[in-house]
């Protein structure tokens, strides 16, 4: 486990501790689908979370259902309606689409903010 980030089968959680309960947590990021796991044991979250995995995997394949994959590369940003403008009025003027354009900034801004965690950002 890098910090407190776990991939299993191209499935991510972030692990956290709740205080109240002295308890692990994590749910799988990413998806539509909400699983959850916990332990209060540390030698035994990364089972757990495998194990969550797997069931949520056999699950979809006894209810015939495809699986979520992890970010499908669509979100909704709310942003403030001048920002919106003069972005559309940049795309426009590049010959880029909205799209492109709010692809290309996050780009910048992830390479900006890339740290040597492991984690390879490319487009």
């Amino acid at each position: 486990m890098k910090n407190n980030i776990l991939e299993y089968k191209g499935y991510h959680t972030k692990i956290e501790f709740d205080s109240e309960g002295c308890v692990l947590r994590g749910k799988i990021e990413g998806i539509n689908d909400l699983i959850t796991f916990e332990c209060e044991d540390m030698k035994n979250v990364e089972k757990e979370f495998q194990d969550a995995v797997d069931d949520y995997l056999q699950f979809c394949k006894e209810v015939g259902k495809e699986p979520d994959k992890e970010y499908k590369g669509t979100f909704n940003v709310r942003i403030n309606p001048e920002l919106h403008k003069k972005l559309v009025y940049v795309a426009m003027k590049n010959g880029d689409t909205l799209n492109a354009s709010v692809e290309k900034a996050i780009q910048e801004y992830v390479l900006e903010n890339h740290n040597d965690d492991g984690v390879v950002c490319t487009v």
